[in-house]
């Protein structure tokens, strides 16, 4: 196991130094910022309550399985990042100053990207056609992080597997 551990934290080093050794990594870091703040808690629980007031078919539906998804995403999120406590990329990599402060000190799994991907599984879910637009922004929010340095590629692919693993289950447990 430490060896596959090994080479993931060398995929993370390389894939981290690609993105950020682009030409206009500034400019994205701009750009990322702004992405990033659109996955900020607050957004999705204003689209749920949006929802629940005026979309009379599945509104509601969508805000109750929303809070569950979430009631079971973010302890899921605290015990991994304070038991894995992965230190995120300025401290690992010297010389390297993230584009932002974070929230916390720990890195593993995203949970900007988690939040994301919980609300991409229910759009998802319940509106399919809008499917692809919502695990894009999901994704770009998630690759954001990345580009602002407080993330690696791994605990973006963690969030996105936790939160639409959270969503799912949230899912099963809503139509019991």
């Amino acid at each position: 196991m430490g060896t596959l551990l090994k080479k993931i934290n060398h995929f993370d080093l390389v894939a981290f130094q690609w993105c950020l050794s682009r030409k206009h990594s500034h400019q994205l870091a701009v750009v990322s910022r702004w992405v990033s703040h659109t996955g900020d808690g607050i957004y999705y629980l204003l689209i749920g309550i949006i929802l629940a007031m005026h979309e009379s078919v599945f509104g509601l539906s969508f805000l109750l399985n929303g809070l569950l998804a979430f009631f079971i995403e973010l302890p899921l999120y605290m015990v991994l990042k304070n038991s894995i406590k992965r230190r995120r990329p300025d401290d690992v990599i010297t010389e390297f100053v993230a584009f932002l402060i974070p929230s916390d000190k720990f890195s593993f799994p995203s949970g900007h990207t988690a939040a994301a991907f919980v609300m991409a599984a229910l759009a998802s879910y319940y509106y399919p056609s809008f499917t692809f637009l919502a695990y894009t922004l999901a994704s770009v929010i998630g690759f954001s992080r990345v580009l602002l340095g407080v993330h690696f590629p791994s605990d973006i692919l963690a969030g996105a597997l936790l939160g639409t693993l959270s969503t799912l289950f949230a899912v099963f447990l809503f139509s019991l």
